[in-house]
């Protein structure tokens, strides 16, 4: 067997020979690579693999710091662990709960040590997190990093696994029985242990920048920013979010679902009838209610908004039959026939058509349409030809009456340059994204962006004839055309709904496993559906004819009553 093998490296675009058995850390001095930050890991064939990983055959390495997706996710989960064995040091009767991000960060709870025995009505009242008690662990933190405590990916056989979690954490293995792998992978430092769904850094003292700050009834855990990881994300009120969150994670425990094992082991129960029913009756429920307020309110025009993928088309819809339940005609108009001709669609910094922009929509022919409107005029509406690239007008008009309230869906429904001379007491805003209120596990979270990410490889793939790897390719832009056009205006809406249900990515799994497996190995985009194949592994496929025809699922998995 050769000695060497060849390298390339994609950082350079140069091949080497380099010895086999090469890790990739010692790859990196060799050949002298340096990014803009620190680097914190690589893509291996588009797969990301830790600096500890060792080369034994010939592959594409690119070397990734902190402002690379991958590499901010490595870095995260990493500060994940230090923050956890802190915890477990100071405090080892409690657990620590990554519960979701918000305010740029994330929000983190305790909460003692429980047992699977135990019976709902034995569960403690958590432990009160008090500020003395947040800054001992920010500086047990900073402890282990200074200490730089090497961190090792370790596996043994699942049973072997699973009895070394149930000794340390009680109910902490039920993870790994979800997976059904004869062995098991875990992380060590020293002697914590800890799981977590990818890799991580070589050791603690890579992950320098981060703060703990009191939060609500737990703490925030500040990362560094996503496009200069040299400085800290600034922090954001984000108190709707906050409380619709809480909303959720209050049902999940009536359900006694926190993690994707809680649902796994309800579905083999076969409980996920139930839980598919109470899902939609939630929904159900806060659409009246939001039918309510508008109907004691009596705008004029209802705004909907929300990312791509988010389901305001089925809430809009939803909303019109509980408004028309109220007494109260809607008229619904979609932002998107009000888009400029394809001609004449800005560019953005790429030289490439910037469908997210506001200016992508034809303002002052939106405000002449909505002030006539509003003055009791006839108009005639457009309608976008996404074929051609073009808005026609089909003979479609409208004129409002006394009963009748205009609602308006769109991306930048909520942006206050849309119709600024509008009285805000004329006006009803809603905000509408899918936030996952499930978790991996206690210090595995799931983004918020991956399920409106399945969604629209789903939509995409059975309605627009578009590939997983297309779909993913468009990604990177339309998450910077929300990050600037759609979220700083979320906080601003009178409702935030969550559109998100418990069971939907059980549902995803059989309808975006195989759209996955045709992305190539080759390309840039396996990186994301290998990430996304590995983590819908973690749940139970669970049949979709219990859910209603009018669910927000619908809208992308086929089989709704509506038409979109």
């Amino acid at each position: 067997m050769d000695s060497t093998i060849t390298i390339y490296c994609k950082n350079t675009h140069t091949y080497h020979e380099v010895p086999r058995g090469i890790s990739l850390i010692q790859l990196k001095d060799l050949l002298g690579i340096q990014l803009q930050y620190p680097i914190i890991a690589a893509h291996v064939n588009y797969k990301v693999e830790n600096l500890d990983f060792l080369l034994y055959k010939p592959k594409d390495v690119e070397f990734l710091d902190a402002s690379s997706p991958s590499g901010m996710r490595v870095y995260v989960r990493t500060l994940s662990m230090v923050l956890a064995c802190a915890v477990n040091e100071l405090f080892p009767e409690m657990d620590l709960r990554v519960e979701h991000p918000i305010s740029k960060g994330y929000y983190c709870t305790l909460q003692w040590h429980q047992n699977k025995e135990e019976a709902p009505e034995d569960e403690k009242e958590p432990p009160v997190v008090t500020k003395e008690m947040i800054q001992a662990i920010k500086e047990r933190m900073l402890q282990i990093v200074a200490e730089n405590r090497p961190i090792y990916e370790e596996e043994k056989q699942t049973k072997v696994v699973m009895q070394m979690f149930a000794e340390k954490y009680n109910n902490e293995s039920s993870i790994f029985e979800t997976l059904g792998n004869p062995y098991c992978r875990y992380f060590r430092m020293g002697d914590f242990i800890d799981y977590y769904s990818n890799v991580l850094l070589p050791s603690s003292g890579y992950v320098t920048l981060f703060d703990v700050l009191p939060f609500k009834d737990g703490m925030l855990v500040r990362i560094p920013n996503r496009k200069n990881p040299l400085i800290l994300e600034d922090s954001i009120q984000q108190e709707k979010m906050f409380s619709i969150f809480q909303e959720y994670n209050r049902w999940n425990k009536l359900l006694r679902i926190n993690n994707v094992s809680d649902f796994n082991v309800a579905c083999n129960a076969k409980k996920s009838f139930e839980m598919i029913k109470l899902a939609e009756a939630l929904h159900e429920k806060k659409i009246a209610q939001t039918a309510d307020m508008i109907a004691e309110k009596r705008p004029k025009i209802v705004f909907i908004s929300g990312p791509s993928s988010s389901g305001k088309t089925t809430f809009s819809k939803r909303l019109q039959i509980q408004l028309l339940v109220d007494g109260i005609k809607p008229e619904v108009l979609s932002m998107d026939d009000y888009f400029v001709n394809r001609v004449d669609t800005p560019k953005d910094e790429n030289g490439q058509l910037d469908f997210e922009t506001v200016n992508a929509v034809d303002l002052p022919f939106f405000r002449q349409q909505m002030h006539d409107l509003l003055d009791g005029k006839e108009v005639a509406l457009p309608t976008f030809d996404f074929t051609i690239g073009e808005r026609v007008f089909k003979g479609r008009k409208l004129k409002l009456q006394k009963d009748s309230v205009l609602v308006i869906e769109g991306l930048h429904a909520l942006n206050p340059c849309v119709l600024p001379d509008v009285d805000k007491s004329l006006t009803f805003k809603i905000f509408v994204s899918a936030l996952t209120t499930i978790n991996i596990d206690n210090h595995n979270w799931i983004p918020t962006t991956d399920i409106r990410l399945l969604r629209r490889i789903v939509r995409d793939y059975k309605y627009r004839n578009f590939s997983a790897r297309e779909t993913i390719a468009r990604c990177p832009s339309v998450i910077r055309g929300e990050q600037k056009w759609v979220y700083p205006f979320q906080e601003e809406a009178d409702v935030m709904f969550n559109s998100a249900l418990i069971f939907e990515f059980a549902v995803l799994k059989r309808h975006a496993e195989p759209i996955l497996a045709e992305v190539p190995k080759f390309c840039e985009e396996y990186t994301e559906a290998h990430r996304l194949l590995k983590f819908l592994q973690y749940f139970v496929p669970i049949p979709e004819k219990e859910i209603p025809p009018t669910s927000f699922l619908r809208e992308f998995v086929g089989g709704s009553s509506f038409r979109y």
